[in-house]
C-alpha cells in the first residue's frame, strides 16, 4: 500500500471517529423515511433533560430514548412538528428546547445581556470622564522643616 493511500485511509478513519454519533436505536426508526426525517429534525431541537448540552437524538440516556419514542408516537398520531414540540414543552418545560423562545419571562433573559453591557459602557464612560476632568494630581511642596530633614538625610 502506498504512503498516499495509507494517509487517506488514516484521514478517513479519523474523520469517521470525529463524526457525531447518533443514539437512535434501530428499533426506534420509523418505516416511513419522511416521518423519520421529521422525527430526527425535531429530536435535534430537543435537549435531553439529564444530559448537559446534548439533544435527544445524540443522548444515550433512558429519558432521551423515551422522548425519542414519544416524538415518533406523536408523529404517527398525525401531530404537526409544532404540535409535537409544544406537547413535549408542556410536559417538561422550556428547558427541553435547545433554542429557547424569546417570549414571556425569557424576554428578561434575552435582554439582560445587552442591557448590562450598555450599563457597563455607561459606567466606564462616566468614570473616564470624571478622571479626565480631575487632571493630574497636585504635588504639595515640602515645608521648611521637611526640606531641612531631607537635606540632613541626603547629606548623611
Amino acid at each position: 500500500m502506498s504512503a498516499l493511500k495509507r494517509l487517506l485511509l488514516t484521514l478517513a478513519l479519523l474523520m469517521a471517529s470525529v463524526a457525531p454519533l447518533r443514539a437512535v436505536n434501530p428499533d426506534e426508526v420509523l418505516d416511513d423515511p419522511a416521518l423519520e426525517a421529521r422525527a430526527r429534525q425535531i429530536s435535534q431541537g430537543l435537549r435531553c433533560v439529564v444530559c448537559r448540552g446534548e439533544n435527544i437524538d445524540e443522548s444515550n440516556a433512558d429519558i432521551a430514548r423515551d422522548l425519542r419514542l414519544l416524538v415518533r408516537e406523536r408523529l404517527l398520531a398525525g401531530d404537526s412538528d409544532r404540535q409535537v414540540v409544544d406537547y413535549v414543552v408542556e410536559r417538561y418545560g422550556e428547558y427541553v428546547l435547545m433554542k429557547p423562545t424569546t417570549e414571556g419571562a425569557n424576554k428578561l433573559l434575552w435582554g439582560a445581556g445587552p442591557a448590562l453591557f450598555l450599563l457597563a459602557l455607561l459606567i466606564a464612560g462616566l468614570y473616564l470622564r470624571r478622571r479626565a476632568r480631575a487632571g493630574a494630581p497636585q504635588e504639595e511642596a515640602l515645608s521648611e522643616e521637611e526640606q531641612a530633614r531631607l537635606r540632613e538625610l541626603l547629606d548623611g
